[in-house]
């Protein structure tokens, strides 16, 4: 599963929560997000190689920008991600499977707007676990984060608009397609129409109520 990620220094992002005390927590250090059979939490230099041969795949390549070229490249861009996160302007989350801390996938957020009253995000995961269900409690667990500790109000996606997949998932999350960006992204030297889709705090907050009604 792989949505448009930007692996450049042109991003910005994230900054806090209602509480100073939250913002200066996240922005230390990420917490650590639990599910069933995931685990997000923050980057580490160790995740270098395996996050790059994750968006080397075909699969993968097809979606997103390309990486930085060798693992210590690599090495620099979670360097920078950290930096940006400790301003508080950025964060970046590694996917791993429980029982196991390799990386397997990653989901990034950035601020539209200052504060994260609107956010984007993006990600990519192992192209042997699309179809799993390992993307969606991923995903669940990082809208916790973008709209709990980070109280965003709005957060983005934009899919390029042949990922069906990758639609698809967001639709299931709850998100509204709202338009078709077009020519907006450059891959391989082609733009390429981006599908915008967006998930509203109160939209997440109402399927959150529904599902422990549920319960």
């Amino acid at each position: 599963m792989a949505n448009v990620l930007h692996l450049d220094e042109s991003l910005n992002a994230l900054i806090p929560i209602a509480e100073t005390d939250g913002r200066a927590s996240w922005c230390s250090e990420l917490p650590v997000l639990n599910g069933d059979r995931v685990t997000l939490r923050g980057l580490r230099q160790a995740d270098a190689l395996s996050l790059l041969d994750l968006l080397e795949a075909e699969e993968v390549r097809r979606f997103v920008t390309a990486p930085p070229a060798t693992v210590e490249e690599f090495r620099g861009f979670i360097a920078w991600t950290r930096r940006q996160q400790a301003a508080g302007t950025y964060a970046s989350f590694a996917v791993t499977l429980n029982g196991c801390d390799d990386a397997v996938g990653l989901i990034q957020v950035r601020d539209l707007a200052c504060g994260f009253e609107v956010a984007e995000w993006g990600f990519a995961i192992s192209a042997d676990l699309w179809g799993t269900g390992v993307f969606h409690e991923a995903a669940q667990l990082a809208l916790r984060f973008v709209f709990g500790t980070l109280n965003a109000h709005r957060l983005e996606a934009r899919a390029l608009a042949r990922n069906g997949r990758g639609i698809a998932a967001l639709r299931k999350l709850g998100a509204v397609e709202e338009g078709l960006l077009r020519q907006s992204f450059k891959l391989k030297n082609r733009y390429l129409d981006q599908v915008l889709c967006s998930i509203l705090k109160e939209d997440w907050l109402a399927v959150q109520n529904t599902s422990r009604r549920a319960a």
